[in-house]
């Protein structure tokens, strides 16, 4: 029996567990333990049959700023890269679906429900959240396992914390279950 038909219904992904979120230029500040819920969600989909797809974002332009490819800070965190995964999705906007085989891929396996894992909350999180609801997946997201940092643009300014809360309500109104990693782990 493969491990995978222990629970083909449920996929992890982890999104965008990069070097530049963490000795780039955008480190994660909100929720402290972030990372370590990561990890614990990927070693217990492992343990449990549950594929997980790690996703990993590059700018479209060579000379970008942030997650520049082939450079140090768009490289997977050390602990994500060590970690076994099911297939490794490369992508250039927030959405994980968009110009990705990822909806091919999980539909292939029978997935029913992903698992939000990852970074920045508001950004590539929220978003893939949002495509898979409207791809007709349920969506299940690691309020403790997503993080993000405090944004100051011409628009305004929103601390880390109430940012990520925010999106968590937004989440949580339509498109997600919002959960703990603890808990979401307790369920498999």
């Amino acid at each position: 029996m493969s491990v995978m038909a222990e629970n083909p219904k449920r996929a992890l992904l982890v999104i965008d567990v990069q070097n530049e979120y963490f000795t780039g230029k955008l480190p994660i500040t909100y929720p402290a333990g972030s990372l370590a819920n990561v990890l614990s969600a990927m070693d217990a989909a492992r343990e449990h049959g549950v594929p997980v797809v790690v996703i990993q974002h590059a700018s479209p332009q060579p000379d970008a700023p942030v997650f520049r490819k082939g450079s140090k800070e768009w490289e997977l965190h050390p602990e994500v890269a060590t970690r076994s995964h099911d297939v490794l999705i490369h992508k250039s906007l927030p959405g994980s679906f968009t110009g990705t085989e990822l909806e091919t891929w999980l539909r292939e396996r029978g997935v029913e429900t992903v698992v939000i894992a990852g970074y920045m909350t508001q950004m590539c999180c929220d978003t893939t959240a949002r495509q898979a609801m409207h791809l007709g997946f349920g969506v299940e997201f690691l309020s403790d396992g997503t993080g993000t940092l405090a944004i100051k643009n011409d628009a305004g300014e929103v601390s880390d914390e109430e940012l990520h809360r925010a999106i968590l309500v937004t989440q949580q109104m339509r498109f997600s279950r919002v959960m703990k990693t603890g808990d979401w782990i307790k369920q498999l």
